[in-house]
C-alpha cells in the first residue's frame, strides 16, 4: 500500500543537526509542531515556489508512494548551504528558481550526473552542458511598461540602452534579488566583464531600486516610473487575477537574442552524497517528465514547461517564439555578478 504525502519544512539547519518543523500532509505530528520522518524520505532542498513544488510532491508520492520532506529557503541561501555541508548534507535533491544557484552547487562537485533517460526530456538549451542538473521550469525578462508615460515608440530595444543617461529615473528593478542578479549573470556572459560593469554604473545612475519584482511592477502601475525589469510570469499572474497591480501596465519583449531577452532555467539536480540516489533520480525525471511539466504548466505559476511539447499556459507566448539568447546554464557566475554589483553600489 502506498505512503500517504508527507510534506514537511526544515528549519535551518546547522552541520550537526535538522530540526523538522512545520505542517505534515498525512504525518503524524506532536504537540510541539514536529513530526516523525521516515528515514526512507527524500529530503529536498527548495528553492522554487513551495506551491508548485508541493503540488509537485503531492503527485509524485502518489504515483510513487515515496515520501518526500521539503527545506523551503531562497536560491543563494540553499546554495551557499549545501557548499557548507558538502558531503555531510542530509539534503538529496536540490531545486530552484535561477541558474547561478545551480552553478555555485555543480562547482563545488556535489552533484550526481543526471539520468540519460532524464535529460532527453529537456531541449539542450535549458540544461547545463555538463548534465550534473537539469531545467525543471523557465521564466522570460520582460520590460513592464505604463503606457501613459511611455509611449510604444520610445520603448528600448535592448536591456543595454537602460544604461543610457536618457533613461535617468525611467526605469526601476529590484537587484538585490536572485532574479536580477540571473538576468545580470546573462548579461555578464553575453558582453563580458568590461561591458556588464559599465551597464551597472549606468544602472545606478538611472535606475529606481525596489525590493522586489512585485514592488518594481506596482511602481510602474501607479505611475511611480515608466518601466521596470521583471519576471514575465508576475504580470501575468496579476492579470489573471484582479489585476491591481497591473491594469496599467502592458508587456514589451526585447528578443532578438538580445540579454533582456534571457530566459532563466529554473534548476534541478540529485546531491552525490544523499542517501537516496535512486528515489531523487526518480522525482527528478517526474519533474521533467509529462505528468510534472503538465502541473507546471497548468498551474497557477503562469512559469515556463522545458520539457519538448508540454504547452505554456495560455495566454502565454510560445517558449520557442521568444528570441531568447543561447546561454549554457552551468556557464552564469552568481559570485562574480554579486562583486560586479557591489562595485557598482547596487547591494
Amino acid at each position: 500500500m502506498r505512503r500517504r504525502r508527507t510534506i514537511l519544512s526544515i528549519a535551518p539547519i546547522a552541520l550537526a543537526a535538522v530540526v523538522l518543523s512545520g505542517c505534515a500532509a498525512g504525518g503524524a505530528e506532536g504537540a510541539a509542531g514536529e513530526a516523525e520522518v521516515s528515514e526512507d524520505a527524500l529530503v529536498v532542498y527548495n528553492a522554487q515556489h513551495e506551491q508548485l513544488t508541493e503540488e509537485w510532491v503531492e503527485a509524485f508520492t502518489e504515483e510513487t508512494g515515496i515520501e518526500v520532506v521539503l527545506r523551503h529557503g531562497s536560491d543563494s541561501e540553499l546554495a551557499n548551504q549545501l557548499v557548507a555541508e558538502g558531503d555531510a548534507s542530509q539534503a538529496d535533491v536540490f531545486l530552484t528558481e535561477n541558474s547561478p544557484a545551480m552553478s555555485l552547487v555543480e562547482n563545488a562537485g556535489l552533484f550526481a550526473p543526471v539520468d540519460e533517460a532524464t535529460l532527453a526530456l529537456v531541449p539542450e538549451q535549458y540544461r547545463p552542458s555538463s548534465g550534473l542538473w537539469t531545467g525543471i521550469a523557465a521564466r522570460s525578462t520582460v520590460f513592464v511598461y505604463n503606457p501613459e508615460l511611455l509611449d510604444e515608440s520610445e520603448l528600448p530595444t535592448s536591456l543595454t540602452e537602460l544604461a543610457d543617461p536618457s533613461w535617468k529615473g525611467r526605469w526601476g528593478a529590484a537587484p538585490g534579488g536572485a532574479d536580477f542578479q540571473a538576468i545580470v549573470s546573462a548579461v555578464l556572459e553575453l558582453t563580458g566583464t568590461q561591458a556588464t560593469q559599465t551597464w551597472l554604473d549606468g544602472m545606478h545612475e538611472n535606475a529606481e531600486i525596489y525590493q522586489n519584482n512585485i514592488a518594481t511592477m506596482k511602481a510602474v502601475n501607479a505611475g511611480e516610473v515608466p518601466g521596470g525589469v521583471i519576471y514575465h510570469y508576475y504580470w501575468y499572474r496579476d492579470q489573471d487575477g484582479t489585476r491591481e497591480n497591473s491594469a496599467n501596465t502592458k508587456l514589451h519583449y526585447f528578443g532578438n537574442g538580445d540579454p533582456g531577452a534571457f530566459v532563466s532555467v529554473s534548476g534541478g539536480g540529485v546531491l552525490k552524497a544523499g542517501a537516496h540516489q535512486d528515489e531523487a533520480q526518480q522525482f527528478l525525471a517526474f519533474l521533467a517528465g509529462e505528468q510534472g511539466q503538465t502541473i507546471l504548466g497548468e498551474g497557477y505559476s503562469f512559469e515556463y514547461p522545458v520539457s519538448s511539447g508540454i504547452p505554456a499556459k495560455a495566454p502565454l507566448p510560445a517558449l520557442d517564439t521568444l528570441n531568447a539568447p543561447l546561454v549554457d546554464p552551468s556557464t552564469l557566475n552568481g559570485p562574480e555578478v554579486i562583486d560586479l554589483m557591489t562595485n557598482a553600489g547596487l547591494l
